[in-house]
């Protein structure tokens, strides 16, 4: 368990899904991780400006981005904050599966993204 809290910042386009499905998220791993969701990016052109202001620990990208979408954020965000953590959900998973499916496949990777290496 941890006691550091990690700023997050999502890139979404349906602000109110990133919310919901973050809150999931954050109450199902409240006993190992406290996750703060700071904000929520809509457009790519707003993510520079938006790390700046909020200084997260991790940024999400979600599934309607295209992989090379996903690069553009990434880069972005590693090129603002070094050393921030990213994690990019697999194009379509939201459409093709559902909310459950982007919550469970957040929860599988969340510690090894989180923890640190041995």
């Amino acid at each position: 368990m941890t006691d550091k809290r990690v700023k997050l910042v999502t890139v979404n386009t349906a602000p109110e899904r990133a919310k919901r499905l973050i809150g999931r998220v954050v109450e199902d791993v409240k006993d190992q991780f406290t996750i703060v969701h700071v904000a929520n990016v809509e457009r790519i052109e707003d993510v520079r400006p938006t790390l700046e202001r909020e200084h997260p620990d991790l940024l999400f990208t979600a599934s309607m981005w295209t992989p090379e979408q996903a690069q553009e954020i990434v880069g972005i965000a590693r090129d603002t904050i070094p050393g921030i953590k990213t994690f990019s959900l697999p194009f379509g998973l939201q459409v093709e599966k559902g909310p459950d499916a982007v919550v469970e496949y957040i929860e599988t990777h969340l510690p090894s993204l989180l923890n640190p290496e041995p």
